[in-house]
Parts: structure tokens; sequence; C-alpha cells
């Protein structure tokens, strides 16, 4: 059972009423107040017994199966009144406020036999799994003052999927690939196994290139002695790149309002996504402690759809990473020599000691790169110092700054690559590195 507003203000006119007559005296006042008080309850009870049962309300729902994080979808909830009396009330939805709903609540009109649709507008605020479970139905009497509320079960989701902001830089990284594939004017050299052409020796050449076959072929010009002919390369396709995203405690941290581990997921996406253009295969482990998503051997055309459907609902994990586990997992994904991407923190020699410890195991068999999110507060607090409390910080700034660099140049004297950057900023760089490694024959 439930009052409506309108039950304390027919309380408040009979009190009003005992107030003005109550020169009359006060029993009679009395008397009068408990009158009016006992029909008000009587009509709640008849304004109870009159209203519809919310029970029999049967609920459907239409859903989207996914939708960007940011990006506006709809949803509809179906409401059937099998009985014949006419349904007056309220209806509330009860969805995750992380949802992004626009409205959650409806007056209820409907007649017996019928069903509408009560439609609301999503713009979901995190990624992952976005619920409800009940919906509450409330359903008043012919006087409005009192009705029936049940809470019925009523389950529903859709999936948040990562926005992949970066595909924005896309088109000027594939650009530059299709330079570096021949496919332009432009043409680079770079070491690799697929052989290309033939062409005479130029100062710089590596003399293994020589081919003595094709030289001893070739017939020698006029005063100009014998031609060299060396065979060119070009860049190996289908080569192997592996992204190990940090999924533990330092994931958790937001940065310029996003979570480091979106920010990793961005970048493994444009990483990805540039990677399969280029006729290479990419694959995607999130670790912790344990395997939180692992996409492998996906097909080129499928594999982005794969890695945004795995990344979707996972949250950090508020300890630390074991990077003690993490070689025998990229051994599971791949045993030929690959591009192993390491996205994670790099801030504090003592949460990253493990990492450092592991990274030999790695830079011996693989093209080792760490990518790590910069915070651009930090660097923007070593300016500030107006005052004491602005020094201090200033100082706490510089020693965070002085402590990243100490991790990233002892990657660097292990065998590994760094790029650092803030998070707008981090998967174009990593994108670039990526190319960098092309042009230079690396990969």
């Amino acid at each position: 059972m439930l009052i409506t507003g309108r039950v304390p203000v027919l309380v408040l006119v009979g009190a009003l009423a005992v107030v003005v007559l109550g020169s009359l005296g006060a029993g009679w006042a009395i008397g009068v107040l408990g009158g009016w008080l006992a029909l008000v309850v009587v009509l709640i009870l008849l304004d109870v017994a009159l209203a519809p049962s919310p029970r029999q309300v049967r609920l459907e729902r239409e859903l989207p199966s996914a939708v960007r994080l940011g990006e506006r979808t709809e949803a509809a909830l179906l409401v059937t009144n099998p009985g014949a009396r006419r349904l007056r009330g309220l209806l509330r939805d009860a969805w995750q406020p992380s949802a992004g709903a626009e409205r959650t609540r409806w007056p209820l009109d409907l007649p017996g036999g019928e069903r509408r649709a009560f439609r609301s507008a999503f713009v979901p605020l995190r990624r992952g799994e976005r619920r409800t479970e009940q919906v509450t139905v409330r359903s008043l009497g012919p006087l409005g003052i009192a009705g029936r509320q049940v809470t019925l079960r009523a389950p529903g989701s859709f999936r948040v999927l990562p926005p992949f902001r970066s595909r924005r830089h896309l088109p000027s990284r594939l650009a530059r690939l299709r330079e570096l594939d021949g496919r332009t004017l432009l043409q680079v050299r770079g070491q690799g196994t697929e052989f290309d052409s033939l062409r005479e020796y130029v100062r710089g050449d590596d003399v293994r290139s020589i081919d003595w076959r094709a030289t001893a072929r070739n017939p020698a010009l006029p005063g100009a002695g014998q031609r060299l002919m060396v065979r060119t390369w070009r860049p190996e396709r289908d080569r192997r790149v592996v992204v190990v995203v940090d999924s533990g405690r330092t994931a958790a941290a937001r940065i310029a309002d996003e979570p480091r581990l979106d920010t990793a997921f961005e970048s493994t996406l444009l990483l990805t996504a540039l990677a399969t253009r280029a006729g290479d295969r990419a694959d995607l482990l999130v670790w912790d402690r344990r395997i939180r998503a692992r996409v492998h051997a996906a097909a080129p055309a499928d594999v982005l759809h794969r890695m945004v459907d795995a990344m979707a609902p996972i949250e950090p994990e508020l300890l630390e990473t074991d990077w003690a586990g993490v070689p025998a997992q990229v051994r599971a994904l791949t045993s030929q020599r690959a591009l192993v991407v390491l996205i994670t923190s790099l801030e504090g020699a003592g949460s990253a000691r493990g990492l450092l410890t592991m990274l030999p195991q790695l830079t011996s068999r693989h093209l080792v790169v760490i990518a790590s999110v910069t915070d651009p507060a930090v660097a923007a607090m070593t300016t500030e110092r107006h005052d004491l409390d602005e020094t201090y910080l200033a100082a706490a700034a510089e020693r965070t700054l002085l402590e990243t660099d100490r991790v990233a140049a002892a990657v660097q004297r292990l065998g590994a690559q760094v790029v650092t950057a803030p998070p707008a900023d981090l998967p174009p760089a990593l994108a670039d590195r990526y190319l960098a490694l092309k042009a230079a024959g690396r990969l």
C-alpha cells in the first residue's frame, strides 16, 4: 500500500477546520478532528481496494546489443496491462546511474488489454555491462490518494564498448604505411627476409647482400670493371604483434579524467588497426595475476571486433601485477620473434621491480616496446611555486618525474624501447613507433 501527497493535504484541511471552529469548545473540536481522520482512513482503504493490482502487469524490453562509450542509443520498456481495468499510476525503471539513462520515470495511464512502449535515450558513462534488474509499478485508485506498489523483476543489459576515439589518427598513419610499402613514389630500403629485386651496389650497402652469381652473369662495362649486384629486401609481412595490457592496480589511476586502462585500450585498438592493414597479425593479452582477456589467431577482418568485445567488461584489479607470468603467456601466443608491446605504468621503481626483473626474458627473444601514460598535471605542478604549499608539491612532482626517468632508463638498458605520452597522445605515439620500426626494417 502507498499514499500520495493528497493525504497530508486532507489531514491539513481537517486541522485548519478545527482551528477555525475551536471557539465552539475543545471537546467538540477533538471530535470533529477524530471524525475527519477516520474518514481519511476510510477513503485510503477504499482507494487501495479499488486500485488495479500492479502484479498482473507484464514487462518486456527492447535493448541495443552494444553501444560505444559516449554515443547515444535508445531502449524501450514494453508494458502490457492484461486486465480489464484501466491502470493509472507511475512507472520507474531502475537502471544503473552509469548507464546514462535520460529518463527512468513515466506517468502510467494504460487501458485494459493494451501494451505501450516507454522509451528513453541513453548516453553511457562507463564501459562494461550496464544492467537493470527491477521495475517498480505504482497503481493508484480512482481518488488518487492511495494505491498499491510492487517491484517486478525485469532484467536487461547492454554492453558499452570502448569508444576508439583514436581512430581519427588512422588515415594519416595509413598514408605513411603506404609509403613504406612502396605504393607511392617513395622507396624505403630496410632489412628483411623477403627478396625484392637486384640492383647495382652503392657505397653503404651491406656487403653480405652481394649476389655473386648475378654479379658473374652481369657483363663488365668497358673501363669500369665488374659491376657488383646486390639483393634488396622487403620488410616482412605477416609478422606477429603481441599487446600485453596491465590491468593491475596502477591501471585504475585516472589521468586527465580517464583511467589508465582505457588509454591502454585506445592505444591497443589503433596499433591493431594499423598492424592488420600492414599485413601483420595482432594478439591481445590483458593480464594482472590471471588472464582477464585473450584474443589470439583472429582473422584480420575480425580482430578489432573481437578485441573491442573482450575489452568492454574489464575493470582494473586492485592488486600488484604478476610480471613473472608474462613470458609464458607470450610464448603461448607465439613461438616466433614478435613485437611485444607492454602497456603499463613506469612510475616508481618499487612498483616496476617485477617488470624490470622479467624484461630480459622477453628482450632476448622479442622486440619489446613499453608504452606508459604520463600525467600532464604532474608536469604542470613543477612550474607552480608561488607559496610554500605549491613549492612542496613542485618538489614532489619533480621527484616523481625523476623516478619515471630512472625506470625508463633502466628499461632501455635491458634492451626495450620506451614510449611515454599524455593520454590523448599515447595512441598515435605508439603507432608512430610501430611505423618507425617498420621503416628501419626491424619488424
